[in-house]
């Protein structure tokens, strides 16, 4: 069972701000910063390589698709029922970037054991200016302070999970940089996704035909 403590973590309701959040609609900036912070306390505490246990149901990419992701939970289970791993991508393109990212650390804070979130290559500062996500939280609260909790936040994401120390899981892909799960732990995750090296290949890299390493088409990563 889910600590009840964590229902008023930190003196906010967070079983009150999932209910709004599920009616897609978005936190005061205020209890942004608030579910931040007490996100991250709880990320810091996670590893690079973040260990998963089954049975675990894993997702892909989210986008702002927030209707499509309270679909998700209505077949899959809502959490704690259910145990998620999300593979990253959480904001840009859709139109509710804010409401699908503050629900996922709603969750994360109310029942950390149920859900693992990692890092996406959609979850940086840079990315986020280009792609929507900056654009959105100035819409929805006319300043950039959301925004910049929300990417302060997504530094201390984890880069891959390993589920039941047989599945190794990242958004991205592999890296010439990496030759063992080690060489992931090492690295330091607490900045902004890097233009090259391990730490953007692993968010970026995508699968390719070609035999050996290559450059990635999309400016990021390898193949």
């Amino acid at each position: 069972m889910a600590d009840k403590s964590a229902a008023a973590a930190g003196g906010l309701d967070v079983d009150r701000c999932v209910q709004q959040l599920m009616d897609c609609r978005p936190l005061a900036e205020a209890e942004i910063r608030r579910v931040c912070e007490l996100a991250k306390e709880v990320l810091s505490s996670e590893q690079n390589v973040q260990p998963v246990r089954c049975p675990v149901t894993i997702c892909g990419d989210v986008h702002g698709q927030f209707h499509d992701l309270m679909e998700l939970f209505r077949i899959g289970g809502f959490p704690p029922d259910t145990n998620y791993l999300f593979l990253g991508d959480y904001v840009d393109r859709g139109y509710y970037s804010v409401e699908c990212v503050s629900l996922l650390f709603c969750f994360k804070v109310r029942f950390k054991e149920r859900i693992t979130v990692l890092r996406g290559n959609h979850e940086s500062r840079q990315i986020t200016q280009i792609y929507g996500f900056y654009d959105e939280c100035m819409r929805k609260y006319s300043s950039q302070n959301a925004w910049k909790c929300f990417t302060d936040l997504f530094d201390y994401l984890p880069l891959t999970a390993l589920v039941e120390n047989k599945v190794f899981t990242q958004h991205g892909g592999l890296s010439p940089n990496i030759e063992t799960l080690d060489d992931v732990r090492k690295i330091d995750r607490i900045q902004e996704v890097p233009h090259d090296g391990p730490m953007c290949d692993l968010l970026w890299s995508d699968p390719d035909e070609r035999l050996g390493w290559g450059v990635g088409p999309r400016g990021g990563g390898g193949g």
